[in-house]
Order: C-alpha cells, then structure tokens, then sequence
C-alpha cells in the first residue's frame, strides 16, 4: 500500500495527516502520540476512526500538526485520519465514518473582537449619568 495523506482542519489547528500499511503507530511532530497527547480523552479522540472501522493496528500514521490548542490539534488530526481511510477502502470505511460524523469539518471559529467592545458580543457597561 502506497502512503495515503488528508488534510484535516479544527478551528485554528492544522493536520497534514500521511498514513501508510503498518502496526498501528502514531506519530505526532516526531513524537510517540503517549508523549504528545498527556490525557487519555485526546488520545482516545485521535484513535476514534479507526475503533469505528475495526482498523485498530492496521496502519501507521505519521502527523505533522500546527496552530490552535491541544484539543482542536486532536480533533483536526481525527478529520485527517479519517479523510485518509476513506481514500484507501472507500467502500468499506466510508459508510462507517459518515455516520459516526467523523467526515465533517466542525465550522465553528473564534468571532472576532469589536472595536469599541472589551468582546466580540460583551459591551462596557452602560451609565445614564
């Protein structure tokens, strides 16, 4: 099997996502997904794709991620992974992916600040006198 890659996005993060036939090994900018991802919810995010399609094991993924925070990083990597599946066996994983909502990209963004407002929606109080 030739080497697969997908783009995912998650509000500011970035993952360029390159997955090839191997033995289930991830690797996150040059590091072990255990030492990158410190709590079991985010590396249970990343792995999400390939518990749905029964590929745990199957395939090495090697993950050069950038922007946002730690959470955003995981979920982008997760639309990554799964992009990349559904170009391998589109018929097989396709399906699977679909309905576990892991083919979507999460639209939502930061607003921007106002000028004039501490916020993007916050205004300073209001004094009548």
């Amino acid at each position: 099997m030739k080497v697969v890659n997908a783009l995912g996005r998650r509000k500011s993060a970035v993952a360029r996502v390159y997955v090839s036939a191997g033995k289930g090994n991830i690797t996150v900018n040059g590091r072990e997904i255990d030492n990158y991802f410190q709590e079991d919810s985010l590396r249970y995010i990343v792995n999400q794709p390939f518990e749905v399609t029964g590929t745990a094991g199957q395939f090495d993924v090697k993950v050069n991620v950038d922007g946002g925070g730690i959470k955003g990083q995981a979920e982008a990597i997760r639309l990554g992974i799964a992009r990349a599946l559904c170009e391998v066996d589109r018929e097989a994983y396709r399906s699977a992916l679909k309905s576990a909502g892991f083919l979507t990209r999460d639209a939502r963004e930061v607003e921007r600040k106002k000028p004039g407002q501490p916020g993007a929606r916050r205004r300073f109080q209001f004094s009548k006198r």
